[in-house]
């Protein structure tokens, strides 16, 4: 056995009352294994304690954290080893890839200094050598022009690239387990294919474990040999892969595999956790939209470029958004699909102007947003709304929640007095699922989709017509992501909203569009029905991205593996 895993208990120490250190016990007791030449997948939801089991074993937790149990590796106990000996395990040994690539890579260090400097430190390697092995590592994990691309700094890589270099920086030493934290997470379907079986092309080549972590049950499926599936800190199932898909024992593993929107199927609404461990049914099918609903915004030859510098007294034309053409219907909502790069959140940010763009029109109930003063456009943006991908990010962490409500309400003058406009923020609150003690809390007080939920609510404080969420539920797990999406479509029925709805996830698009985008190099490439396109889609690209999405497991044989 490569890791063996044994009563890891995980608290964190947050303070003292009374003289008395408080805990707060985030892992209780968790037990498994991971055989040598095999892949596991730790499965949950954001706070089931996964990634906190993951760090443990590297013990790559913050001052606060104290460990207890075992953590076996080839019979070593790393909780009882020195750091100078755990410095040595890591990276060497033992590797990481981690979620955001951009946190984890150094800003200012080109490629070829990350690359070398594990090869530098564990193998002894010279300068010289590691910089030759850097080079066959780039080649090794797909990355195109490797010589060259050694030169160059994180940002000025994409991000399935950059995801490249860090599995090339865990790789360096020849592993014998690599932990990958949610590697696939942030990045867009075809990306995320090409990473998922370049992870398992380098897995069976060096013949190294991996321990997978994850929330989404359909990329599991395809990539683990076993799964454990945690909750609240405690392990809740696990099993060879085969039996978690087609015959799962908890309840609670039942409903992750039910929250997920299909690709083959239309609910009305998406089954919670909290429903399906109730034993509530699904509800029917999602009724049909009125094909003839006024048309609320509509563009025409929407077109977005970017003028770079080429030369002493030249500039370069990129165009990222070209001639783009829609209509939005009132109560309806567009999906608009495409690889990172395509020019989607490009064109929904021109759409709000947060870009300016370059030409075309944007008409709203007949009027070009494009071509309105400053004043005039300042009334018409209370009308369209724009919810973005990182609730951390779009919530200003110096206000409470009930100034970051009301602010917007005082500057467009709706509420007749901050009472009323208290009021009226609590109201919202409540109707997108928290109590009105949130009010007072600051947005670090709050999980990342409860954020999101707030910044739901702060577009609703203006009365919007129109929202453009540009890739809002992304950054959520499945369980979250599907209260966030059922609370979209209660939202549209209830205030007759249209929205805008960007998203590299095509099932979660199928469940909530009416009409699809498909988007390429900035050029809208097929446009129809939502159930229409998903079903028989007439271009190429859009079959290579349905092909892309994770289907979970498919009826591999991994017996041996988990032996």
């Amino acid at each position: 056995m490569l890791l063996s895993i044994q009563d890891l208990k995980v608290a964190f120490r947050v303070g003292k009352v009374h003289g008395e250190v408080q805990r707060a016990l985030a892992v209780k007791g968790v037990s498994f294994d991971i055989p040598e030449n095999s892949t596991v997948a730790l499965v949950g939801e954001s706070g089931s304690g996964k990634s906190v089991t993951a760090m443990s074993i590297l013990n790559l937790l913050p001052e606060n954290a104290e460990r207890s149990g075992q953590i076996l590796f080839q019979g070593r106990d790393l909780l009882k080893t020195s750091l100078r000996q755990l410095q040595a395990v890591r990276g060497r040994e033992i590797a990481c890839v981690f979620q955001d690539p951009m946190s984890s890579l150094n800003p200012v260090f080109t490629v070829a200094d990350q690359i070398m400097e594990p090869l530098m430190k564990h193998l002894g390697l010279s300068r010289r050598q590691a910089l030759v092995r850097a080079e066959e590592l780039l080649n090794e994990v797909g990355i195109p022009d490797p010589k060259r691309r050694l030169r160059s700094y994180p940002h000025e890589m994409s991000g399935g690239q950059q995801q490249r270099v860090m599995i090339a920086v865990a790789l360096a030493c020849n592993p014998k387990l690599l932990i990958a934290d949610e590697p696939t997470t942030a990045l867009d379907v075809t990306i995320q294919r090409q990473v998922m079986e370049l992870l398992a092309r380098l897995k069976d080549k060096h013949r190294m474990s991996m321990l997978f972590i994850s929330h989404d049950l359909g990329v599991v499926g395809e990539i683990a040999d076993h799964v454990v599936v945690m909750r609240h800190g405690e392990v809740r199932e696990q099993a060879p892969v085969a039996q978690i898909f087609h015959a799962p024992q908890d309840a609670y593993t039942k409903a992750l595999l039910a929250c997920r929107p299909s690709l083959t199927e239309n609910p009305a609404r998406l089954m919670v956790i909290d429903d399906h461990i109730a034993g509530r049914q699904a509800q029917g099918t999602a009724k049909a939209k009125d094909p003839d609903a006024p048309v609320i915004l509509e563009a025409r030859g929407l077109r977005k470029s970017f003028f770079f510098k080429s030369g002493l007294f030249s500039k370069q034309e990129f165009q990222a958004v070209k001639g783009v053409d829609f209509q939005l219907r009132k109560g309806h909502t567009l999906g608009v699909v495409g690889e990172s790069g395509s020019g989607k959140t490009t064109m929904g940010l021109t759409l709000l102007r947060l870009h300016e763009p370059t030409g075309g029109e944007v008409l709203f109930e007949g009027r070009d947003l494009l071509k309105m003063s400053g004043a005039d456009w300042q009334k018409m943006r209370r009308r369209i709304q724009v919810v973005f991908q990182n609730p951390y990010a779009s919530l200003n962490p110096r206000f409470t929640i009930a100034q970051t409500l009301v602010e917007p309400m005082e500057i467009h003058g709706i509420g007749a007095s901050h009472d009323e406009r208290l009021a009226t923020a609590s109201a919202l609150l409540k109707r997108v699922g928290l109590d009105e003690s949130a009010l007072y809390k600051y947005p670090h007080e709050f999980s990342g989709g409860q954020r999101q939920r707030i910044a739901i609510a702060r577009c609703l404080t203006l009365r919007p017509e129109v929202l453009v969420l540009d890739e809002a539920v992304s950054a959520l797990d499945v369980s979250v992501q599907a209260q966030v999406l059922n609370l979209l479509k209660d939202l549209q029925d209830e205030f007759g909203l249209s929205y805008i709805f960007i998203s590299h996830d095509l099932a979660v698009v199928k469940f909530i569009s009416d009409e699809v985008l498909v988007m390429q190099h900035g050029a809208v490439v097929e446009q129809a029905d939502a159930r229409q396109l998903l079903a028989a889609p007439k271009m190429k690209y859009t079959r290579d991205l349905l092909g892309a999405v994770p289907r979970g497991y498919t009826g591999r044989d991994t017996t041996a593996a988990v032996a």
